[in-house]
């Protein structure tokens, strides 16, 4: 069951295309103040996810607990703690909860905002949002399920790497937190015997608002809000003095630095392709003797980022997500094409209340956080209720969504190597249960989505991996169920999807010094 709960309110009708910002009611869920069951003392020794070593960027030495200058500090904390206010207080208990959490919850939120295609000019051409006008009519960016996995990607990777850096800083130089340095501060959280500087807290508020402002310019101002809150609520609870927390801004921002400059030579600018790329890919599927996907809508709309196989993954080789790609689908007029086609007409003659429920419940469609969020949100609670430190849970959020971006790759590469219809564009009676997605058919993005997910998750939870696998597998059929997708996609789709697992868990889990 999930625990938080974004309502939207939008001007149009629940399946109207629009661009127009959404007035957004957040219901935040409560979270209990974290104690978390090891502090991982040594997670500065462990694997980076991208950054050369943990020292990459410098930290420089502070001043000593005796010195005049840190007493000062002190006091300034003192006299914060004397005069808070109700909101304040409610800064503090919020993140008390845990960063890498609220950060989490705040993430889904964006993308749920910018996951709004743009809609079509008076001429029948859509518009491309605009990174250079991010608040311009469509808005930059829009959150699609492969652009947000890889937003999910880039921040989770980010704030982990920045938080093993952190940790090995805070145990080269020792320096303990204020309420430890000086028995007059208030623990206005659970005390543990992490030292101090650079503060955890500036290093999360720093290098996720970097990365977010990069790939949600638009929610500059939310985004520059709630890490400002983090900062704060870290002073005022007695955590952090006001050099812990200078240091650990310094240092989450230039961590952010290097992943934003990978960001910007990673093949996202390319990822939308051009019309002589589209015509040579409906060229391809017909030389094999496919039928073409073209778009459904109306007007018709550019295939999705059709060139999104072609991003860098993480933990992983371009040659590898080339040597994953699943076999090729039957083509029309094959009798096992005609078996599948005529298995997703007897899904959408019969969409019985119960699967239209899985339906809805996996849909994950335009205005929510994205297929990858849903694994976030699931994702969420299991490190909720481990009591993980920030920055064992970074990694669990970094290993999930290094994989769900790699996922998203490998899934795209299939879907334009392909390039095959869409079962309602093969029989146009078949009436299906969700909405079409604007690209095509094989493998199914919500199984390899799924599956990948379900495979980290069930690494890190292995408690938890029969109910990971059978959400995964319920995920997958729900898109034959809504009669978008052939068995074919979704089988191809969670095989794959567990093979980009596995080539995490593999490649970067099993080796990073954390287990």
């Amino acid at each position: 069951m999930k625990k938080n709960l974004y309502i939207y309110v939008l001007c149009t009708a629940v399946f109207c295309i629009t661009t127009t910002s959404c007035d957004k009611i957040e219901v935040t869920e409560q979270l209990t103040p974290l104690t978390p069951a090891n502090i991982d003392a040594d997670a500065g020794t462990w694997k980076m996810a991208f950054m050369t070593a943990p020292d990459q960027v410098a930290v420089p030495a502070p001043t000593p607990v005796g010195s005049d200058a840190y007493k000062a500090e002190l006091t300034a904390v003192k006299d914060a703690q004397s005069k808070l206010t109700k909101s304040q207080r409610d800064a503090i208990e919020y993140w008390s909860g845990g960063g890498v959490l609220r950060w989490n919850q705040f993430f889904r939120d964006l993308v749920s905002r910018y996951n709004l295609p743009p809609a079509p000019k008076a001429d029948g051409s859509y518009p491309a949002p605009d990174a250079e006008n991010p608040f311009g009519d469509p808005a930059f960016p829009f959150a699609n399920p492969p652009y947000a996995a890889r937003a999910y990607g880039y921040v989770s990777a980010s704030l982990y790497d920045a938080l093993k850096a952190a940790w090995h800083f805070k145990y080269l130089y020792n320096r303990p937190s204020a309420y430890n340095a000086d028995s007059g501060v208030e623990a206005l959280v659970p005390k543990t015997d992490l030292p101090g500087y650079p503060s955890e807290d500036a290093v999360m508020s720093g290098v996720s608002a970097e990365m977010l402002k990069f790939l949600f310019p638009a929610a500059v101002e939310d985004i520059t809000l709630k890490a400002a809150e983090q900062r704060n609520a870290a002073l005022w609870s007695g955590k952090a003095t006001s050099s812990d927390i200078a240091a650990g801004l310094a240092l989450g921002k230039s961590v952010a630095a290097l992943f934003v400059a990978r960001g910007r030579t990673d093949g996202m600018g390319a990822a939308g392709g051009n019309k002589t790329l589209w015509d040579g890919l409906k060229q391809n599927a017909e030389s094999r003797g496919d039928e073409a996907w073209v778009s459904l809508e109306t007007p018709p709309r550019p295939p999705m980022l059709p060139v999104f196989g072609k991003v860098t993954p993480w933990q992983m080789t371009p040659d590898q997500i080339v040597a994953i790609r699943p076999p090729a689908p039957p083509i029309r007029g094959s009798a096992e094409m005609d078996a599948e086609v005529q298995e997703v007409k007897y899904y959408a003659d019969n969409l019985t209340r119960e699967r239209l429920a899985i339906v809805h419940k996996w849909a994950d469609g335009a205005g929510t956080y994205s297929p990858p969020g849903h694994w976030n949100d699931i994702a969420a609670e299991y490190v909720r209720d481990a009591n993980f430190s920030e920055v064992r849970a970074a990694r669990a959020f970094a290993l999930l969504n290094m994989a769900e971006q790699n996922a998203a790759i490998a899934c795209w590469d299939t879907k334009y190597f392909y390039f095959n219809a869409r079962p309602c564009q093969l029989d146009p009676s078949i009436k299906t249960g969700t909405g079409v997605p604007n690209f095509p058919a094989y493998v199914s993005g919500h199984s390899t989505f799924s599956a990948a997910a379900a495979g980290v998750l069930s690494y890190l939870f292995p408690d938890g991996e029969a109910y990971f696998k059978d959400q995964a597998t319920e995920a997958s059929m729900s898109r034959m169920y809504g009669a978008i997708h052939y068995r074919k996609d979704c089988e191809a789709g969670v095989q794959l999807g567990y093979k980009v697992s596995d080539i995490m868990i593999n490649n970067f889990a099993k080796v990073d010094g954390a287990d």
